[in-house]
């Protein structure tokens, strides 16, 4: 007899055997499959739906074959015994999904041709849906290249995050100002997730610890009296492209214990009712509540420890569905902790081995250093997360307590290797005693077997400067690993006649092999390809024009100079030294209207943090001198400044295709990689930039006639600060510098208001310039004339802008992930 259990694997196997996608082979049966699926799925008739219904209609589809595909390789990862890969972030910059879904499964054309035949416009229909709020800069952005070419190069991969419900927040511009709105994402649903009600974690909070002789005389320590939450899952499937693996994104959303008090609800108490709800649930509202305040701290550590928690939990449960015990963990099983925020997941696997598992502290401590990973993002002292001791032993007293058993350990093994030298044990240690703070980057260092940096210079100054200490402890510890993009949303979906063009004359390997674009090199001198290559670059810039012009009633000129810095705003990146270059060329154009000034349209793109006056302040000065710069008569035809807000990646696959000149303008030795720097040269864009990040490996790439390199390197910039930088001496030497200062501080800009952007000026001239702006203001403004020069032989620029294109093959997340995979994770493709 055949048992119910073995009766369902069989089906299940026979329906695995066909994908689902075949039901649909030609544009009639995928009407009819549409048609069906907004009757069945949406519940609407479709002679009444609308596009946003149609859109939900598709993605339903869609996301059943997926779902198929998803069960498939899932089963074929874990029942093979394959070493597995859990990347672990705080950011997912996802964006709309159904436009890649359709290139991945090569469907665009069948469903357009479906929807075309019921009247339906399936880019009509792409617009309704919203970016996925899970992310803000370049992390999330990074964090989503990988999963796509994790899946697209079938690695056994699989993602973890939080599912907030009003992601970081929407912008919006009031008089010049970043205004702050819950980013609703979430208001219609999402058809791409599947809610998971039965995986279901308990996360705890406060309390205190027990501890107390075990039967074999040992000590053990229980964590108890807590307060509880509870992480439900929901399960995004992430397609690859020309692959039927289809990997997945586990998102985490907190749940109360109990949604209701009904004793309190009767006796009229109607807030104190749902108030273990509404606490229990802002843990997973919004990206990165604002820590200014005590209670923003907090719920910002809950939220990095309900994140990492779930998550392990989950993955210890996976690894015991398949193995006896966890003892093969480390054989099995690689977590990379992408940033510090995951870096509570050191002490939650000591605490989950340990006190439920039962390993001792040594046991636990030797499989935990050998399953971490851990990726650093910053090279800014100020951005390297530390938590209050105070704090952590109010809500996590026993992680605090195993944080203190690690740092012994470390600092023993440490003492023993350098005898004496009192001075490096104040260094690493993992508590900040002056401070009396927890610091999470010395602890993912501790509890990982690799450490990578994400550009060359940047694992350099880890090695040299930041980790210079655990550099020597670890000789072996740091590696690096550059960052990438991936080329199929940053080029062929986001550049399709560009990618066309590609495809005609060296074939479709590209999209799974970018160094193969090394073979369009000679074309960089073939006039003709020149043309259509140019003809494609001014189609990319009208199409960003009319969407300025329908979105935000702008008008642009689409043959002036596209210069664009669109990334998040913060001081380090210095959109604050693009706009004195504006308002140089402004003052020149004022003083000279007759001259041969070349046409610029600048444009800006970025959010501020809610709780970062500083950078509001920018985007504040860049729309007040937009305000004046366009409307002045001598300048509107010459020069234009617009800022996009609510800056998002569906918004950067339409600005970065247009875009003629790229800035990557951070100070030498402050951006770590950036990864929009590649995506402007994969899309034909020249950069001006630093010797920064990624910036000195894109030069070494597509040659130094091919970049625009300005001001102070990373050596110059530490002499500066070591020698005493003075910011006055530009200020009083250099006399346009001063002119433009001059007319920030005296109320040019703000209608006579001298106040408004008194501390831009008190930052650079009386806080030290920390990032040097006056300093490379100079180099910054001549090498925008050479900009302007070259920008007027359109041939010879083209040829650069192609010999960009043809050099990017280095910046694929693919090889990023081929390197992972090959010398830090240990997985193999299958």
């Amino acid at each position: 007899m055949v048992t119910s259990e073995s009766a369902i694997n069989k089906e299940t196997e026979l329906c695995l055997q066909t994908d689902f996608l075949d039901n649909f082979h030609n544009v009639e049966s995928m009407k009819v499959a549409l048609v069906r699926t907004m009757l069945h799925s949406v519940g609407k008739d479709p002679e009444e739906a609308t596009n946003r219904d149609w859109f939900y209609a598709i993605a339903h589809l869609l996301r059943g074959v997926l779902n198929q595909r998803h069960i498939q390789t899932t089963r074929h990862h874990y029942r093979n015994g394959n070493k597995k890969v859990y990347y672990l972030s705080m950011e997912y910059l996802m964006g709309r999904s159904l436009e890649k879904v359709l290139l991945d499964l090569g469907a665009e054309d069948l469903v357009s041709g479906a929807l075309s035949e019921l009247g339906i416009s399936l880019p009509e229909v792409i617009e309704c849906e919203f970016d996925a709020a899970l992310g803000n800069g370049g992390l999330g952005r990074l964090a989503a290249c990988f999963l796509d070419s994790l899946a697209t190069h079938n690695y056994p991969g699989f993602g973890y995050g939080i599912r907030y419900e009003y992601g970081i927040f929407t912008q919006d511009i009031k008089d010049g100002r970043q205004v702050e709105h819950p980013e609703n994402w979430l208001r219609y649903g999402n058809p791409w997730e599947v809610k998971r009600p039965n995986v279901l974690y308990p996360i705890h909070f406060g309390g205190r610890i027990a501890c107390f002789k075990n039967a074999q005389g040992s000590e053990e320590c229980h964590w108890v009296d807590t307060q509880e939450v509870m992480a439900m899952a929901f399960d995004v499937p992430i397609s690859g492209f020309d692959t039927n693996t289809v990997g997945n994104l586990r998102l985490w959303s907190s749940r109360a214990t109990r949604d209701f008090n009904l004793r309190f609800f009767n006796e009229g108490d109607y807030e104190d009712a749902v108030r273990e709800k509404t606490s229990s649930e802002n843990i997973s509202k919004v990206l990165y509540p604002n820590d200014k305040t005590q209670l923003g701290k907090e719920l910002r550590l809950k939220q990095e420890y309900f994140f990492v928690s779930a998550s392990l939990q989950d993955i210890i449960a996976r690894h015991l569905r398949y193995h006896k015990s966890l003892d093969d963990l480390p054989d099995l099983t690689a977590m990379q902790l992408n940033d510090t925020h995951p870096a509570l997941a050191v002490p939650e696997l000591m605490r989950l081995l340990i006190d439920v598992h039962g390993y001792s502290f040594e046991e636990a401590w030797q499989m935990c250093t050998k399953t971490f990973s851990y990726t650093n993002h910053t090279l800014l002292a100020e951005a390297l997360e530390t938590w209050p001791v105070s704090m952590m032993a109010e809500i996590l007293p026993r992680h605090l307590e195993l944080i203190y058993l690690i740092n012994d350990e470390f600092l023993r093994i440490t003492r023993h290797s350098f005898p004496g030298n009192t001075a490096i044990l104040h260094r690493v240690s993992l508590i900040d005693d002056e401070r009396h703070s927890v610091r999470m980057a010395h602890l993912a260092i501790v509890g990982s077997h690799k450490v990578n940096g994400v550009a060359a210079l940047h694992t350099q100054l880890l090695r040299s400067t930041m980790f210079f200490d655990f550099d020597r402890i670890y000789p072996d510890k740091f590696v690096n690993v550059t960052n990438g993009i991936t080329p199929r949303r940053w080029l062929l979906q986001a550049n399709p006649k560009l990618a066309a063009l590609i495809t005609e004359h060296i074939g479709d390997g590209w999209t799974h092999d970018l160094s193969l674009l090394s073979q369009l090199a000679p074309k960089a001198d073939d006039p003709a390809f020149r043309e259509q290559f140019i003809a494609i670059k001014r189609a990319n810039k009208q199409r960003l024009a009319d969407w300025l012009q329908k979105n935000f009633n702008v008008t642009v000129n689409v043959d002036s100079l596209f210069d664009m810095q669109i990334k998040r705003v913060h001081e380090y990146k210095r959109q604050l030294l693009n706009v004195l270059n504006i308002i140089t060329l402004y003052n020149r154009i004022c003083k000279n209207p007759g001259g041969n000034h070349t046409p610029r349209t600048f444009i800006f793109a970025g959010k501020a943090a809610p709780g970062y006056d500083i950078a509001k302040l920018i985007i504040n000065l860049i729309n007040d001198v937009a305000e004046t710069v366009n409307n002045n008569p001598l300048t509107m035809d010459k020069l234009k400044v617009v800022f996009v807000p609510n800056y998002s990646v569906s918004q950067a696959e339409i600005l970065i295709p247009a875009c003629d000149l790229s800035e990557q303008i951070s100070t030498a030795g402050t951006e770590a990689s950036g990864t929009g720097n590649m995506k402007f040269a994969l899309n034909g864009a020249l950069t001006i930039g630093t010797l920064d990040g990624a910036n000195i490996e894109i030069k070494e790439e597509v040659g130094a006639d091919n970049i625009f390199i300005f001001g102070m390197n990373t050596e110059e910039v530490q002499s500066q600060r070591m020698s005493g930088y003075n910011p006055w001496t530009y200020y009083d030497n250099i006399e346009c510098l001063k002119l433009c200062l001059d007319m920030i501080g005296n109320g040019y800009f703000s209608n006579g208001d001298k106040s408004r952007y008194r501390p831009l000026i008190d930052s650079l001239l009386h806080g030290g310039d920390h990032y040097m702006l006056l300093g490379d203001y100079e180099s910054y403004v001549t090498c925008q004339e050479n900009v302007a020069r070259a920008r007027r032989d359109t041939h010879d620029w083209a040829r650069r802008t192609i010999l960009n294109v043809v050099h990017m093959g280095k910046f694929s997340a693919d090889r990023t992930i081929h390197e992972y995979a090959k010398e830090i994770w240990g997985i193999r493709s299958l």
